[in-house]
């Protein structure tokens, strides 16, 4: 399984910051760092210290993508604050998907975004699993909501 983590960050957000989210929500969905293809952000934060950061510490590549593609993404959760910040109302979970959609053809929202802390939260992230020809997976199962909240068991 190919994932795409998508990332949004205030300024000045340490890779410490970055790394400990993005391991935690992979480690709450069962997943290992290792089916993480890129990390995904929006072009205003491409140059931001602690995401070029996170991305050499995990071994991946950072790939920005421009506000208004972004904002063309359908997300289940936009975000006033990522709008007024960045111009897109989401960051983490569009930029996972449609960087899975850009390299891979498509891709479906595996874990919606997530916080790092509820009060000052400064990295959010999203995970999308990409599917290399716009299908779903062998099988035609696919993810839901109920799986990301629930352990991510495909449903049978």
């Amino acid at each position: 399984m190919t994932l795409v983590v998508g990332v949004g960050a205030r300024r000045g957000v340490t890779s410490d910051e970055v790394c400990a989210l993005v391991l935690a929500v992979l480690r709450e969905a069962g997943r290992r760092p290792e089916e993480v293809a890129a990390l995904a952000t929006v072009e205003a934060k491409a140059d931001e210290p602690g995401l070029l950061a996170a991305a050499a510490r995990l071994g991946l590549a950072l790939r920005a993508r421009p506000a208004a593609e972004l904002a063309s993404v359908a997300v289940p959760h936009p975000s006033a604050a990522a709008l007024a910040a960045t111009g897109t109302p989401s960051v983490a979970e569009a930029a996972a998907l449609a960087e899975a959609a850009a390299r891979w053809g498509a891709g479906q929202l595996l874990v919606p975004r997530r916080k790092s802390a509820p009060r000052a939260a400064r990295v959010t992230c999203a995970v999308a699993v990409a599917h290399g020809d716009g299908r779903l997976p062998a099988g035609g199962r696919g993810y839901t909501r109920e799986d990301a909240a629930f352990g991510l068991r495909a449903r049978r």
